[in-house]
């Protein structure tokens, strides 16, 4: 049951946020206003890194150009965790092997 409320208020929250998101910034798609502003965000997320408001900036914007560009809110839950399936599925290297400056990526040999 935890889980349903958790889902339901992230729903009513993304509702909320879309509402207020069209009204301030208007209906377009707006997505190169979006990525810059992603792109400062991430700059600062680099400066202070334990901010955690700045990973929190990032993550309401992602979720801004998610819907405006078709993203259903409703929907959004059931994508990520979709998407969890997906790389938990996939083959990642040893984590111990790689620098802690580098992205991680998985296994493609098999794609």
């Amino acid at each position: 049951e935890s889980d349903l409320v958790i889902t339901d208020a992230f729903a009513a929250y993304f509702q909320r946020q879309v509402v207020w998101s069209l009204n301030t910034f208007g209906p377009a798609p707006r997505p190169n206003g979006i990525l810059a502003h992603i792109r400062k965000e991430l700059d600062e997320v680099a400066k202070a890194p334990h901010d955690l408001m700045e990973w929190i900036d990032i993550m309401v914007l992602a979720m801004d150009g998610y819907h405006r560009h078709g993203g259903d809110p409703a929907k959004l839950m059931d994508l990520l965790l979709v998407k969890q399936q997906k790389n938990f599925a996939r083959n990642w290297p040893d984590w111990r092997t790689m620098s802690e400056d580098s992205a991680i990526e998985h296994d493609r040999s098999g794609e």
